[in-house]
């Protein structure tokens, strides 16, 4: 089944600081690759802790700057903690269908430390990069769900039922299959990808405001 464009969708590089976030996403793509091949499960597990992260760490420190400097916030705190709680229940739900050992858990632990304390300092550093780097990053997962619904669609992954939780947080029919679940990921991540890559653009905007 052929994805529709808004799932196809690319932000073109336009600057140094895009050309950083797409190195990173795709060097981490290629470790994903190498490692999980195709138990798109699984991926998806590691996928989505890491996902969690950026919507946190930038919602507090957005947090933190409107309350320095007493501006607003423009939605951008809401916006970011829903994120984060989403990418969240992405994961509670793939623990439930890919049911990963105590090995990859510990993997998980140290993925998402990591990659903490690296999105916190890059947030810092460059705001506008780090939503790049999310938005770029969503992009990824969209392709990478898309490729999960090839693998359920032709019959190479069983289409289990969902588990209770994800029928209950997409509002899903009482007898939803995996491949529902999937689709309803999917387009979170649509979503989520478009919101960081419209963040990177406003920020990109108001640096060369600044500039001039």
């Amino acid at each position: 089944m052929k994805p529709c464009k808004t799932h196809e969708e690319h932000r073109e590089v336009r600057n140094i600081s895009d050309r950083v976030a797409l190195g990173i996403t795709m060097t981490l793509r290629f470790f994903a690759d190498t490692f999980f091949a195709k138990r798109y499960g699984n991926r998806a597990i590691v996928l989505e802790t890491v996902a969690a992260v950026p919507g946190m760490v930038g919602g507090m420190l957005v947090h933190l700057r409107c309350l320095r400097w007493m501006t607003p916030d423009h939605g951008w705190i809401r916006t970011l903690l829903d994120e984060a709680e989403n990418e969240r229940m992405h994961l509670m739900t793939f623990v439930q269908i890919a049911k990963p050992s105590w090995f990859e858990r510990l993997v998980i632990l140290v993925v998402q430390a990591l990659f903490f304390v690296f999105f916190f300092g890059l947030y810092l550093t460059s705001p506008r990069t780090a939503h790049r780097l999310v938005g770029y990053f969503e992009e990824q997962a969209v392709i990478s769900y898309t490729l999960y619904l090839q693998e359920i669609d032709a019959g190479r992954v069983e289409n289990v039922p969902a588990p209770a939780i994800a029928i209950e947080y997409w509002n899903l029919p009482a007898n939803a299959r995996l491949r529902d679940v999937v689709l309803a990921v999917r387009e979170d991540e649509v979503g989520h990808r478009d919101v960081n890559h419209e963040f990177a653009d406003a920020l990109t905007v108001i640096d060369i405001h600044q500039e001039v």
